[in-house]
């Protein structure tokens, strides 16, 4: 089994850092996955699941990200992700209630006290961490 080195990095902390078998990631032109000997790219993140496998037959590791930059360069990826929780540690009720909140927000667009992009960011990212626990 072939396996390469990855890491998941935020401005707070580093989140993973191992030897995987394949990572699949969000990337801006659609999602995509990276094997042994992936050719050299560095592309921008969006908002999306991110699957780890470390072990081959062994259940992917699942993680709700909110963006950042991959970068793949000899058998090495890393990942500047702007946030990345592991399924394990969502709080799916927390997602929810997010959701509902940036929803209202949404309803209230027209009075112009609302900053519609922002809130439709979070309505993105509580769906996904919702949409990953639910898988």
């Amino acid at each position: 089994m072939k396996t390469f080195v990855l890491e998941i990095i935020t401005p707070e902390k580093k989140v993973f850092s191992g030897e995987v078998v394949s990572v699949t990631v969000p990337g801006s032109n659609g999602e995509f996955q990276v094997l042994f000997n992936h050719a050299p790219i560095t592309s921008t993140l969006e908002i999306g699941r991110v699957k780890i496998v470390v072990t081959e037959g062994q259940a992917p590791d699942l993680y709700a990200c909110s963006g950042g930059v991959v970068e793949v360069h000899h058998n090495k990826v890393l990942i500047l992700a702007n946030t990345i929780e592991k399924m394990e540690s969502i709080d799916l009720g927390r997602a929810e209630t997010s959701l509902e909140r940036a929803k209202k927000r949404l309803a209230e667009k027209g009075t112009g006290q609302v900053d519609v992009a922002r809130a439709e960011l979070s309505v993105r990212r509580a769906m996904n961490r919702i949409s990953i626990v639910k898988r």
